[in-house]
C-alpha cells in the first residue's frame, strides 16, 4: 500500500501563487508516474499535470505556462508550482501515484482545497 500526503493548499487572490507538495510513503517500489488532478464542484476529476520517474511531463492545456510540476525521486515527493492563478482554478487538488512496474495500481491523496478569489 502507498500513502500520499498533500500539503500547501489554501486561499489566494487571483494572480497569486501557491505550491503544492505530495509525499509518498509505504511500498513505493514500482511507482513511476506521479501527478495532480483536480475536481471542482459539480465537475469531473481532471488531470492537471503528471511526471514520470524519468522527468517527462504532461500538462493540461488550461495550465500550460502557469503551472510547473517537479519531482524529487529520492524523496518520493512531487510538487506543483502554481502561478498566475485564476478563479476557475478553484478546486480540490488530488495527488496521484501510479505503479507501472509489477502489479498495476493507482493511489490517491486525500485532496487539498485551492480557492482563488477574484
Amino acid at each position: 500500500q502507498v500513502q500520499l500526503v498533500e500539503s500547501g493548499g489554501g486561499l489566494v487572490q487571483a494572480g497569486g501563487s501557491l505550491r503544492l507538495s505530495c509525499a509518498a510513503s509505504g511500498n513505493v517500489f514500482g511507482i513511476n508516474n506521479m501527478g495532480w488532478y483536480r475536481q471542482a464542484p459539480r465537475k469531473q476529476r481532471e488531470l492537471v499535470a503528471k511526471i514520470t520517474n524519468g522527468g517527462s511531463t504532461n500538462y493540461a492545456d488550461f495550465v500550460k505556462g502557469r503551472f510547473t510540476i517537479s519531482r524529487d525521486t529520492a524523496k518520493n515527493t512531487v510538487f506543483l508550482q502554481m502561478n498566475s492563478l485564476k478563479p476557475e482554478d478553484t478546486a480540490v487538488y488530488y495527488c496521484n501515484a501510479e505503479r507501472t512496474i509489477g502489479l498495476w495500481a493507482n493511489y490517491w491523496g486525500q485532496g487539498t482545497q485551492i480557492t482563488v478569489s477574484s
